[in-house]
């Protein structure tokens, strides 16, 4: 290869080529950047807000829809500097592979490892959410069954190959936009008619002397779980027709759309509960966006939201998930930082099969040891990846915020106030969850010196 270590470090080689960064194409291309936007928005989910609906709500003081538009300034920032490393390295490994190229190969490994904190527990995470809400509605399921239901069906199709999974990714958003666009139809009617005393009003968005930072981030902290998904399109550059271009450009929409949709659909469900400061715990604030639209729609919407749009809308999120996770394992065996055989693609389908399954197998034992503890798979989920969010902006400011030539705002400012944004969110983090994540961080430490005292080339990026 004719491309020095240093020259590849900066990008420098064929534009959008996996040969100049030391890699040969072994995923299939097969996704357009409309498959991208699905991609995306599965993986955060449109009607994501109406599983913690009660949780921000309480947290903001009624005032969810103000969160939300917060959660996409910061998020942007974000989003922004996932688009700026997408273009200067297409290759798969998201926040690992960014993080190495910008940084250094042992700082990317630490943003591959806080990463895979966040992409094992996402689906962890969808599953037990799912298996929730079809017990709320089918009491007499136990969840461990619904869960283990999910886990199957999703795995095989994730090892069926990207196709499969974008077709299903399709199909599972149509049927959460249906169902969403039948709330906001109904809810609009009941508001006119003055159903549950609801009425038109900026309550949501904004209530004077209640608007506090410590309140305000207090909650974002929550409403963030809602957007984690977009800096999954970064994991699929190996496999878009249109290459890094079109996984920034798919990355800086789907966040934009689905932020949208979530202002929207808290704003009117608040509208049913105007005056209400908090739902009480429990299971009054795990259903409470259910229980409105039950009052909105009778029981047929109260099915859809629950079952279409949370139970079988987490499974497509686990679907988006564990294929993310299956590819940022793929990108750091390819590599070495993890065993080689994960790094393994089926000859027939092109897909990374093995490290599907294995997710899968973690899934099972977390899921079933964690069926009762969203909140703390929630905080753990958004630990990892706030974690490596952090080490994106660092890359940005690393690798390009000392060349000559540098956009000021997008290779300076933006992950500056990225970098500011998500550190005072994980600084407010649960204790818990912070002491957890910190734990996951001493193994990877411990995972690095034993890769270096083996001698694993850690210092160099691979060759051809």
């Amino acid at each position: 290869m004719a491309e020095t270590i240093g020259e590849l470090k900066t990008g420098v080689g064929e534009a959008g080529s996996l040969e100049a960064f030391g890699y040969k194409q072994e995923l299939k291309r097969a996704l357009s950047f409309w498959d991208l936007i699905v991609f995306g928005l599965i993986f955060i989910s449109p009607t994501a807000p109406m599983a913690v609906f009660g949780s921000v709500y309480n947290h903001a003081h009624g005032m969810p829809s103000l969160v939300y538009l917060i959660g996409l300034v910061a998020m942007l920032f974000t989003a922004l500097s996932y688009r700026t490393m997408a273009r200067a390295f297409p290759v798969a490994g998201s926040a690992y592979a960014f993080a190495t190229r910008g940084i250094g190969v042992s700082v990317g490994f630490f943003a591959g490892w806080a990463m895979l904190l966040d992409y094992v527990m996402v689906p962890t995470l969808a599953y037990v959410f799912a298996a929730a809400a079809l017990n709320a509605m089918f009491p007499d399921l136990p969840r461990w069954v619904a869960l283990m239901g999910f886990i199957v069906v999703v795995t095989i199709t994730n090892v069926l190959g990207v196709e499969a999974t974008s077709r299903f990714n399709k199909l599972m958003l149509w049927v959460q936009l249906l169902v969403l666009a039948a709330f906001v139809v109904m809810a609009v009617i009941g508001i006119t008619h003055g159903v549950a005393g609801a009425k038109v009003s900026t309550a949501p968005l904004f209530q004077k002397g209640f608007v506090t930072p410590p309140l305000l981030f207090g909650a974002l902290s929550i409403a963030a779980l809602s957007f984690l998904g977009f800096d999954g399109i970064s994991t699929l550059s190996e496999e878009a027709k249109g290459g890094s271009s079109a996984v920034g450009r798919a990355t800086i929409l789907c966040l934009c759309i689905a932020a949208v949709l979530f202002v929207l659909q808290t704003w009117l469900a608040s509208l049913f509960v105007l005056g209400k400061p908090a739902f009480a715990g429990g299971d009054a604030s795990d259903h409470a966006f259910v229980d409105i639209s039950a009052i909105v729609g009778g029981q047929w919407l109260k099915f859809g939201c629950a079952v279409l749009c949370i139970a079988l809308g987490s499974a497509a999120c686990a679907l988006a998930g564990q294929a993310a996770c299956a590819r940022l394992i793929f990108g750091m065996a390819r590599d070495g930082k993890l065993p080689r055989f994960l790094a393994h693609v089926s000859g027939k389908r092109r897909s990374p099969e093995r490290a599907t399954l294995i997710i899968a197998a973690i899934t099972v034992v977390v899921g079933l040891l964690a069926l009762d503890q969203l909140e703390l798979l929630s905080t753990l989920v958004n630990f990892g990846a706030m974690t490596g969010f952090l080490l994106v902006h660092v890359a940005v400011l690393w690798h390009f915020g000392l060349k000559p030539g540098r956009n000021w705002f997008e290779h300076v400012l933006s992950p500056i106030l990225g970098f500011a944004i998500i550190a005072y969110v994980v600084w407010n983090m649960d204790e818990k969850a912070q002491l957890l994540g910190a734990a996951w961080l001493v193994i990877g430490l411990v995972v690095l010196l034993i890769l270096k005292l083996r001698k694993q080339p850690l210092e160099a990026l691979p060759e051809a």
